[in-house]
């Protein structure tokens, strides 16, 4: 039986992806005036924006509806919590909001991996072919995140795809803070408790959240570990021959 302590700090890897988004200022950092100045303004200013309305939608829908009926309206739960008020067309209004959001979401988050990738291609520290498509290589990094999106959409459902995407993205964040508290603390002067404090919360948080998952759909754990075992094995080969290739 997993306790409401362990049930919340789960939560709580999910609750990171609603988030996440503020990631996307950062990627187009060489895009934005003073990006010294502005990214930090602008991601705070996000988040903020963000909590305001999460709070709100939370507080709308605990009002309408009760804790089973949240359980059973699951990811719909927001529209469920509109009948009551405003009837159907409450209902397909949200549904038409979600919608929206949904698909802006999806479309920054291509950007954002897009350009990434094709950073590291241009610093060849990942693989890259062209696969006889024209333009140059955000373009293609651009296809590549749709047809990698595409794949995990026709294989797992939103519960998979979500929980999936916390276990990588705390991955993700414990490995860029660890890198940077061995390796660039002293150049960008970040400060040491902050990188340690979000390692050790990143750590608390995916352990309690893998628990879970193994008592609820291991499925997903396997995922997780086939997909990371392939980046790392693929990694490791690209970059030993690229190596063996300049030298």
């Amino acid at each position: 039986m997993i306790s409401s302590i362990t049930g919340f700090i789960a939560a709580i890897a999910l609750a990171i992806l609603a988030y996440k988004g503020f990631t996307t200022i950062s990627n187009s950092g060489s895009e934005i005036v003073d990006p010294h100045r502005n990214v930090g303004r602008a991601i705070i200013i996000s988040i903020t924006i963000c909590v305001i309305i999460y709070f709100l939608v939370a507080i709308a829908v605990a009002n309408n509806l009760s804790i089973s009926e949240i359980i059973s309206a699951k990811d719909y739960a927001l529209a469920q919590a509109s009948k009551p008020i405003f009837g159907n067309y409450g209902l397909w209004f949200t549904v038409g909001l979600a919608i929206i959001a949904t698909i802006s979401g999806v479309i920054a988050s291509v950007f954002a991996v897009s350009r990434i990738l094709a950073m590291l291609t241009e610093m060849k520290l990942v693989p890259h072919s062209y696969f006889g498509m024209p333009g140059d290589i955000q373009k293609h990094t651009l296809v590549y995140t749709v047809v990698i999106a595409i794949f995990f959409t026709i294989f797992f459902d939103l519960s998979r795809i979500a929980s999936l995407g916390a276990i990588f993205y705390l991955i993700m964040d414990i490995t860029i803070h660890w890198g940077v508290f061995r390796h660039l603390r002293k150049e960008i002067k970040a400060n040491a408790i902050i990188l340690l404090t979000a390692i050790i919360l990143d750590v608390v948080i995916l352990t309690v959240f893998l628990i879970v998952k193994a008592e609820q759909d291991f499925i997903v754990i396997y995922a997780a570990l086939l997909a990371i075992l392939f980046i790392v094995v693929g990694e490791k080969i690209f970059l030993k021959n690229f190596r063996n290739e300049i030298e």
